[in-house]
């Protein structure tokens, strides 16, 4: 099978867009830009938007050249993967075209992919798909934030984040945790995906900042040496972390989170990326003709109990306190020593035993762990073990 590769020049029509075609210059506004093909190790290239002064229009060319080049009110960003446009309403698309697309043909194969998607998502493979297509099909829906992690190498965890750039191209983009953190972000306000590896974003601000990301419609993106700017977002998160317990900072209620716990791959495929690659047209049409078996149910798509897993739940248990840990195991072995099936505690008899073990305890790190219990206090006669 030919790989189906094309730029947006095969999609894009229009008398002012075939003008862009053959232009290398053009002038959004009141400024002039160069568009540049970056070159990459992979023997392909980059398009790129860059500045371009005026006066070094006129010396490589002339000052009548100055005509010919392309003009548009400003810039937008507009995705869409199916019906792409680069031109809207005089508005150039910062949202870039896709890199592949579907290919039609009988036969075509999908297993290298498809059974590496059943490898990531496993028993929730089917939500898994549903995740990819709503990306490709429906890229302004909301969508949980999906976490892939394992303490073991050689998982795929990586390997996925490089499919899904290789499939969405420009519009995804990997960070590091240094440049999610970095307040100029004007590099991956507007991408659809943000992908970032080796996760570990331990501030309680970070996980607010994605948790507020994750469901916005709107926000500022700022770039060096430039005010910030209201922009609508619509990117979603894929973290990766060899770190299962505490590679981020979130609380027992959070249902934002899809987490899920990759196993090491049966057979190490060395050329598994590659072999995909060439199955990206044939999974497109795939995707296009399956029909999405979740229901919406939440704004996320995905209800709590769609995409719950146990790698959540110890994501959740990671994150609570020492001192919370340590209660929770003074307690556990009260259960055990006692063979009880119910224990009575007072806030202060807890503190106390805390304290009496050299954990430190307050009233408040004593109301969050009955908290993080979901217990609550009540009236009643009791016997202090």
């Amino acid at each position: 099978m030919n790989l189906i590769m094309q730029d947006y020049t095969q999609i894009i029509k229009g008398e002012s867009e075939q003008a862009m075609q053959d232009a290398e210059y053009m002038r959004i506004g009141t400024i002039y830009y160069r568009i540049v093909h970056q070159p990459l190790i992979s023997g392909d290239s980059l398009e790129t938007v860059v500045k371009w002064s005026r006066e070094a229009i006129v010396d490589d060319h002339t000052k009548r050249f100055l005509i010919e080049i392309p003009r548009y009110l400003g810039f937008c960003t507009i995705p869409s993967n199916i019906k792409y446009q680069r031109v809207i309403n005089g508005f150039y698309n910062r949202y870039e075209p896709p890199r592949y697309f579907p290919d039609t043909l009988s036969g075509s194969n999908t297993d290298n992919i498809l059974g590496f998607i059943r490898h990531i998502f496993g028993e929730q493979y089917e939500l898994g798909l549903d995740f990819i297509s709503i990306l490709y099909l429906n890229p302004t829906q909301i969508l949980p934030i999906l976490s892939l992690v394992s303490v073991e190498r050689k998982t795929g965890k990586t390997t996925f984040l490089n499919l899904m750039k290789e499939i969405f191209g420009a519009n995804m983009t990997i960070n590091t945790n240094e440049d999610f953190r970095s307040q100029f972000n004007s590099d991956w306000a507007t991408k659809l995906i943000i992908g970032v590896d080796e996760t570990f974003l331990e501030k309680k601000e970070d996980s607010e900042r994605i948790k507020n990301l994750s469901t916005g419609r709107s926000y500022k993106a700022e770039s060096k040496g430039i005010d910030k700017k209201e922009i609508e977002f619509f990117g979603k998160f894929i973290l990766c972390s060899n770190n299962e317990e505490d590679f981020i900072k979130i609380d027992k209620d959070e249902i934002r989170y899809w987490v899920r716990k990759i196993p090491v791959l049966p057979v190490e495929n060395v050329d598994l990326l590659q072999d995909m690659i060439k199955e990206i047209p044939a999974f497109l049409h795939f995707l296009q003709n399956r029909e999405i078996i979740t229901p919406r149910t939440t704004r996320m798509w995905f209800s709590e109990t769609d995409i719950y897993t146990s790698a959540l739940d110890k994501l959740k248990k990671g994150n609570r306190t020492y001192t919370e840990n340590e209660l929770g195991n003074i307690i556990k072995d009260v259960f055990l020593e006692f063979t009880l099936s119910e224990l009575k505690y007072t806030q202060r008899d807890l503190k106390t035993m805390a304290r009496a073990n050299f954990i430190p305890a307050t009233d408040t790190m004593v109301n969050r762990f009955l908290d993080s219990l979901n217990k609550t206090s009540r009236n009643s006669s009791y016997t202090r073990y």
